[in-house]
């Protein structure tokens, strides 16, 4: 059984600056050392090529992103994302990360849309607005 986890001081100003400034629209999140407490990585204005380079290839993250986009009808809007982002090989942090993911969603009420992607193409742009949208 997995302990509960934790968020930091840090990740807590870093999601509380996310949600009500427009300086910043990606935080990426990791588990300090020790684990069990989630603390923040990356706190930017990322375009969406530039969220995809910050993801490490051989370890677990937490994304929390604001999505821009346009509906079909041309209406601007954005969407709050919570990506679990698990690629291969780290399955020895898979129980800890997606304990932390339901932190997260439990903590992050205004965010609908939650995924868990393996590979970079689950989060390409256009999917990203499907699920969004």
């Amino acid at each position: 059984m997995s302990s509960p986890v934790g968020l930091s001081e840090g990740c807590l100003d870093a999601l509380h600056h996310l949600k009500e400034t427009r300086e910043i629209n990606t935080v990426i999140l990791r588990m300090a050392d020790p684990p069990g407490v989630l603390v923040p990585e990356v706190e930017g204005n990322l375009s969406h090529e530039e969220l995809l380079q910050a993801l490490p290839a051989d370890e677990a993250r937490l994304v929390v992103h604001e999505l821009s986009f346009a509906t079909r009808e041309g209406a601007r809007r954005h969407a709050r994302l919570l990506v679990l982002w698990m690629p291969p090989d780290t399955a020895a942090q898979e129980a800890e990360y997606t304990a932390a993911h339901t932190a997260l969603k439990e903590y992050l009420t205004d965010v609908h849309v939650h995924l868990t992607a393996r590979r970079i193409d689950q989060l390409e742009y256009r999917r990203l607005v499907a699920l969004a949208g």
